[in-house]
């Protein structure tokens, strides 16, 4: 059985000679792509009064059943504080879509 991809990828249209086409580099094809920046987030510490921009990775998000169980957490990149803080529903959206972490919690009741 043959490899459908061939030899060096997938083929162009019939009778062209490579991948995408005659001549086609991967520096042409990816030519009008941009490079994503990684999503950051501006936060705010509530004891040393820092303020600075935060990776997706350093945040973790709870959703509880009510808004008072549901909040977003830190540690403060300047002073170590570790930093709780009540996340609305847009909050929420926000952290969610820039691929924070999330904890669901579920009532023991």
């Amino acid at each position: 059985m043959s490899d459908p991809l061939g030899p060096s990828g997938p083929t162009g249209p019939a009778g062209s000679s490579g991948p995408a086409g005659p001549g086609m580099t991967a520096a042409t094809a990816f030519a009008g792509m941009r490079r994503v920046s990684p999503v950051v987030f501006k936060a705010g510490c509530p004891d040393c009064r820092g303020r600075f921009e935060l990776a997706a990775s350093a945040l973790r998000l709870a959703i509880g059943a009510t808004s008072r169980t549901t909040f977003y957490s830190f540690t403060c990149p300047e002073c170590g504080s570790a930093v709780r803080k009540p996340a609305g529903e847009r909050v929420v959206e926000l952290l969610t879509g820039g691929g924070v972490r999330t904890l669901r919690l579920h009532s023991t009741v």
